[in-house]
């Protein structure tokens, strides 16, 4: 990874000194806190684009939804209210599901998977972007998603009457099938919600339950590893079209190395933020045989759903996935 920045840093500054001195701000909106490694990366890729071209480009990111809240980032980009963001690429599922592909429960459940299928699934979102005036830069996903509870579970009928976190289709459809209430709530909410009993349960990764000290109000996280979901960056097309080739080298070339430092991060971060709920005083393991095998049967049922309104797009994405395995 070192050599991989010395390399990038001797291209970066190879090509600022060709660069222009006029100098734009990019004002880059994130939902999660500056500390999760999602915000951590993005907060080296803006410093990479900046000293990288000269400063043609600086990028400011704004972690938190402080800029603007989670859900409002694609559609700020879009319509060129911010040049550049991050989000999590399946909050757009209610737009077009093949948004959804990532959350597909028990499809791609380990890193090397969750690779394969983002392999296959690239072209298909790339075109889709690109329809709706934004240019891919980078995607990286998340550890294994896995069950939080206030009380224990240890079955789906167990669940019924839980209120529950949801942040996309895949998770609020996860809430019916199991009985439970979905409340919709952004990451930079979750501490509050949960502290407040707006909320009892979420599913996600034990990244964001260390990173919002969830351990404060819930005191059961179950590994089930159900999805790993993605967050991408994304920059507004015309603006990405309107930017010199020399920084768009540049970019590029940061957003290659921030993709590999995510995923990189994300590898390490899963053991650590797992034993950080468990020092916090949670209860972390799998879940029982019955939960798990219920859980898988739904998982079949949000499959055959998500089949259905992908269509023929979705059915190649998935079969390009099971052909690369």
């Amino acid at each position: 990874m070192k050599k991989l920045t010395k390399l990038l840093a001797a291209t970066a500054l190879t090509a600022a000194a060709a660069l222009p001195a006029a100098a734009e701000t990019w004002d880059m909106p994130m939902a999660y806190s500056a500390s999760n490694f999602h915000s951590a990366t993005g907060a080296e890729f803006a410093e990479c684009v900046t000293t990288g071209t000269g400063g043609e480009v600086e990028i400011k990111t704004h972690p938190s939804g402080s800029l603007f809240k989670g859900a409002d980032i694609k559609r700020a980009v879009q319509t060129g209210q911010a040049p550049i963001g991050e989000r999590l690429l399946s909050g757009h599922q209610n737009e077009n599901a093949l948004f959804g592909f990532d959350s597909i429960p028990f499809l791609a459940t380990s890193f090397d998977d969750s690779d394969k299928l983002w392999k296959a699934a690239k072209p298909a979102l790339e075109k889709l972007l690109a329809e709706q005036n934004l240019t891919l830069l980078y995607a990286v996903p998340w550890p294994p998603q896995g069950l939080y509870f206030k009380n224990e579970v240890n079955s789906v009928a167990e669940m019924k009457g839980i209120k529950f976190r949801s942040y996309n289709n895949a998770t609020s459809r996860l809430a019916e099938l199991t009985g439970m209430l979905p409340v919709t709530i952004e990451a930079a909410e979750i501490s509050q919600a949960f502290a407040t009993g707006v909320a009892d349960s979420m599913v996600s990764s034990g990244s964001t339950g260390y990173d919002r000290k969830v351990w404060e109000s819930l005191n059961y996280f179950y590994e089930v590893d159900a999805w790993l979901p993605r967050n991408y960056v994304f920059v507004n097309t015309e603006i990405w079209n309107g930017t010199s080739e020399a920084s768009q080298n540049v970019i590029q070339g940061c957003a290659k190395l921030a993709e590999y430092a995510g995923n990189w991060r994300a590898k390490e971060y899963t053991g650590f933020t797992l034993q950080g709920l468990r020092d916090g005083g949670m209860t972390v393991g799998p879940a029982s045989e019955q939960m798990t095998a219920e859980l898988k049967d739904i998982g079949v049922t949000m499959t055959s759903e998500w089949l259905e309104a992908a269509g023929d797009e979705g059915k190649a994405i998935v079969d390009a996935f099971q052909a690369a395995q």
